[in-house]
């Protein structure tokens, strides 16, 4: 039987998880153990093993200790934004929502393994429960497990069907990586914004979709008070080119709002298709700070099996523009 620590898991983890996994796995009894964990068991059979574990481990901890976690573990800490200037901010980029998409009031878990089958994320970065759910890590990944669900709908009526699918949600979301700066965050408020449908050729879904997720950002942003506005699009191929090009001309009547290349750009080209953005805002004298990023994605295309569909995601750092427009207010 070959080892679960080969050498592709060697070269993808951290020398540190590596020694501490083979620790924890020659502690519990060996690679069996471990295997039988992973895939031996069946689900259910799983969830009931882990629930009696948890059970006795929470059994034995004390108020004190649970005090102690609580004032220590970054996961559990309360908020740095003010929760007056964090629903400010909600309800001016929500107001700024085209009517066209549907709110949603998303769960605060997604099924066990969403965010690697759709996005791709190291099942490490996410927060993964004893009964085979993971903590959302990102609001478009569960609209766009949504939107494919209707698309879905939409084709069993029409096999061919166009009508796109709007969805937007606001999320506190938890990511387990380590995070570090001064807006930096274990857990922290996201706004998701997906559209939704199918390609009828000439480009036109990304050109439509494109202009209105801009468009967005640019009048969510001037609702806030943030003066100034960079737009910065890094094309992936030929195809992101074109439906740039189309879109300038929508945007260039936005005040304050700048629309850049940013072919130098390395994150995320693994992760989006044809066309990805950022988004920076600034208060006058300040140096901008992302507060948004975007893209084409293959999400809904691989959940429905069609390479017609397409998906254009976009997601607004609740807790950063709070802090900005806090900072504006003053």
């Amino acid at each position: 039987m070959m080892s679960v620590m080969n050498e592709s898991a060697d070269r993808d983890e951290p020398d540190g998880s590596r020694r501490a996994l083979r620790r924890v796995v020659a502690e519990a009894g060996g690679d069996r153990v471990l295997t039988a964990l992973a895939g031996g068991l069946a689900g259910a059979d799983l969830t009931t093993l882990l629930l009696e574990v948890f059970r006795r481990r929470a059994g034995r901890l004390s108020p004190a200790q649970v005090m102690h976690r609580y004032r220590t573990d970054r996961f559990v800490a309360t908020a740095a934004v003010s929760f007056a200037a964090l629903r400010r901010t909600e309800d001016a980029m929500l107001g700024a929502l085209p009517p066209e998409f549907d709110r949603l009031v998303l769960a605060p878990v997604l099924p066990l393994g969403a965010h690697t089958a759709v996005a791709g994320v190291d099942p490490r970065n996410v927060i993964a429960t004893v009964r085979g759910t993971e903590v959302a890590a990102d609001p478009t990944n569960g609209l766009a497990l949504e939107a494919a669900a209707r698309r879905a709908r939409l084709l069993a009526g029409s096999e061919r069907s166009p009508e796109p699918v709007r969805l937007a949600a606001s999320q506190r979301v938890t990511r387990a990586q380590q995070v570090s700066g001064p807006v930096s965050f274990a857990h922290f408020q996201l706004l998701g914004v997906v559209s939704a449908g199918r390609d009828t050729g000439s480009r036109s879904f990304e050109r439509q979709h494109l202009a209105e997720h801009l468009t967005f950002a640019s009048q969510a942003l001037a609702a806030l008070g943030l003066p100034r506005v960079t737009i910065a699009v890094t094309c992936l191929d030929d195809s992101g080119q074109q439906v740039l090009a189309a879109v300038r001309s929508v945007l260039a009547g936005s005040p304050g709002t700048t629309v850049t290349e940013a072919p130098e750009r390395e994150s995320g080209r693994a992760y989006y298709r044809g066309l990805c953005f950022k988004v920076f805002a600034a208060r006058a004298g300040e140096e901008p700070l992302e507060v948004a990023d975007g893209g084409f994605v293959d999400w809904t295309a691989t959940l429905l099996a069609s390479r017609k569909e397409r998906l254009l995601i976009s997601g607004y750092g609740v807790d950063r523009l709070a802090g900005l427009s806090e900072r504006t207010c003053g």
